[in-house]
Parts: C-alpha cells; structure tokens; sequence
C-alpha cells in the first residue's frame, strides 16, 4: 500500500476570529491574495516558512493553524 498525505488549514475560521480580509493576511506576511485564496481551498501547499510565517501572525502554534494526515492508497 501506498501512503500519501494531505493538508488542511484553519485559515478561514482563523481569519474570521481577526476579520481579517484574504488581502490583510496576504499584506502581514508578504504574499497575494490568490496565494491566500488557493492555501485556504487546499490546492496550493505553502512552503514550510511561508506556514511559519502565518501561524506567527496569529500567534499560533504551527499544528494549530495546519493539519497532516496519511491517507492510505489501495494499490
């Protein structure tokens, strides 16, 4: 069997708590809206400083703000 792996986020619900728009979290660590929008929609998978860098604004720890998890494959 094959094991591959997945990300997910709590950038929404962490960006409502703030009322923070996609724009002022890309603003406060240096990226586009769009890389904002495509982490948040789990089809863009930030780089290990770029996760640092948002769990830092929210004054988060890094596991707080993203999640991994093994998916076993069926070969």
């Amino acid at each position: 069997m094959q094991k591959n792996g997945r990300l997910y986020n709590k950038l929404n619900v962490l960006r409502a708590e703030k009322k923070w728009t996609q724009q002022d979290l890309a603003k406060k660590v240096g990226v586009s809206r769009q890389t904002i929008a495509s982490i948040e929609a789990n089809r863009y998978n930030p780089s290990l400083i770029l996760a640092f860098e948002i769990s830092f604004v929210f004054d988060k720890e890094l596991q707080e703000v993203f999640q991994y998890e093994l998916v076993e494959e069926k070969s």
